[in-house]
């Protein structure tokens, strides 16, 4: 089978002139006039980003979401392919419904009837990796059953094998190959691809953002029907609202499209800043808006995630930007680990005051925040610099969120919306508020070390007898009691700060 399957994908490349990838570099380039002699059929006067798309959208979904992931990963490939990959649409056929009632079944282990009071065969959404029906449980709970797509497990590994080739020919023979990495590229795309294959995953993603946003003030999530859960299928609350790119629709409803934009940046930088883990798929298709003008989270195969560093020095970087202090923003890089430690601040300050002074003339409404953002990854690239794969996930997640604001608003400003909560963010981290809260978070571990502190210095402090007999053991031992002090003083003050937390928190 991969067999023919490779043979497919050799025949849409040459097709489609894909050839011109693999043999643009120059010990090779002399071989591309003979072969298009010998290919005369084939029609090569389109750009080759197009002819790449067309390619892509012939081998199916597979590959139609490896162009997908692709067109997010504009540090590394060129600016004409990421624009034209970023055209594909994931409308796959759906399976036969018959084919969907024996995997429900199967996974059940009962017939549906019994599973399900009510159960619509007619899908309402299909991708390449699941798709969706509406049913409704026993107790009368309208939901959404997610169903994972039969032997796709398969067809992914084959084809994600076919692609590791395809990488390692332009990795060797194309002249950008070593520079974009291709290889690297793949292994991301695969490892996305099995953490949606796991539907569990999914479930348990979906319900860790409904918790995060228990409030509800702004962002809606679906509720995850546990007892219908598996690996293959995810059973939730069924969400009613209107999908966000249809703009008239939402109109004609009396949704305040200023105020849904900029409650979207909002819930992007809540789940960014504050929770650190955040729906990184949120293109149209998986938005809705519910009546009341709350936003609709679908889908949710794929999210991000930062660690507390990653979340203070992003924030650092964001107002370093908003302030033009562009030798912070070098700092920040180098303090963070993300530039080589050996990097000189004035060169790559200077770079970046090349990408960002130019926009600064101009109104804020007219300036690409995203496009900013992938500038500086270019021109990152320069110092060696290893874009970060939780740094390419937001990024792919903040062009998506700008591009659906400046649609349903387009006098929205990105950056003015933004600040104002960055600072409000960053206010909260530092100072005695943010100490208090660190402090209230790590009490329970202080309240257990608090009381063998007196025991563990006791121990540091004790002498050893036969320190006596060696004059290098008595300064080792001189050395020893003078950071026995420091200790002491810190272990004192860490007392007054458990207290005063304490205090405070009982207060």
């Amino acid at each position: 089978m991969r067999f023919f399957r490779l043979l497919k994908i050799i025949f849409v490349v040459l097709r489609f002139g894909l050839d011109e990838f693999l043999l643009a570099h120059e010990r090779t380039s002399w071989m591309l006039r003979p072969l298009n002699w010998l290919l005369f059929f084939r029609d090569v006067s389109r750009p080759r980003a197009e002819r790449l798309r067309l390619a892509l959208e012939t081998l199916g979904p597979i590959f139609v979401k490896f162009g997908q992931m692709l067109s997010t990963r504009r540090d590394l490939i060129p600016t004409d392919i990421a624009d034209e990959l970023a055209k594909l649409q994931d409308q796959v056929p759906p399976f036969p419904s018959a084919t969907a009632v024996a995997l429900l079944e199967e996974a059940f282990g009962k017939p549906l009837n019994d599973v399900f009071a009510e159960f619509d065969e007619t899908p309402v959404a299909s991708a390449s990796v699941a798709q969706v029906h509406f049913a409704e449980l026993p107790d009368g709970r309208d939901v959404a059953v997610k169903i994972l797509r039969p032997g796709i497990a398969r067809v992914i590994d084959h084809d994600v094998a076919l692609l590791q080739i395809c990488a390692g020919l332009i990795e060797r023979w194309w002249e950008d190959g070593k520079r974009l990495k291709p290889k690297l590229v793949v292994a991301e795309f695969e490892k996305y691809l099995h953490d949606e294959l796991d539907m569990m995953r999914e479930s348990a993603n979906a319900s860790q953002l409904r918790r995060n946003f228990a409030d509800a003030r702004l962002l809606l999530v679906p509720e995850v029907y546990w007892d219908w859960c598996s690996e293959k299928v995810m059973v939730m609350e069924r969400m009613h609202g209107i999908p966000i790119s249809q703009i008239a629709a939402l109109r004609e409803a009396g949704i305040n499209l200023s105020k849904l934009a900029a409650d979207g940046v909002e819930i992007f930088y809540t789940q960014v800043f504050r929770d650190g883990f955040f729906h990184a798929d949120m293109h149209p298709g998986n938005i809705l808006v519910a009546h009341d003008g709350r936003y609709v989270a679908l889908d949710f195969g794929i999210m991000g995630t930062l660690t507390d560093t990653d979340k203070n020095y992003l924030a650092q970087n964001f107002i370093a930007f908003f302030n033009r202090d562009y030798k912070r923003v070098a700092e920040l890089h180098i303090e963070s680990g993300w530039a080589p430690a050996d990097t000189r601040v004035d060169e790559f300050e200077a770079a970046i005051r090349s990408v960002c002074e130019p926009i600064f003339d101009k109104p804020l409404r007219e300036v690409s925040f995203g496009k900013v953002l992938l500038r500086l990854f270019q021109t990152s690239r320069r110092f060696g610099i290893e874009i970060q794969p939780q740094l390419v996930l937001l990024q792919k997640t903040l062009l998506n969120i700008e591009g659906l604001g400046l649609q349903l608003d387009p006098e929205l400003d990105l950056w003015k919306t933004a600040k104002p909560w960055l600072e409000r963010w960053m206010s909260e981290q530092v100072g005695w508020r943010g100490f208090i809260k660190a402090l209230r978070t790590e009490m329970p571990r202080y309240a257990t070390l608090l009381p063998q502190l007196p025991r563990l210095l006791h121990q540091r402090l004790s002498v050893d007898v036969a320190a006596q007999v060696s004059p290098v053991l008595r300064e080792l031992l001189v050395q020893q009691k003078k950071r026995n002090a420091w200790l002491s003083a810190i272990a004192l003050l860490l007392g007054t700060a458990l207290l005063f937390a304490v205090y405070t928190y009982f207060a």
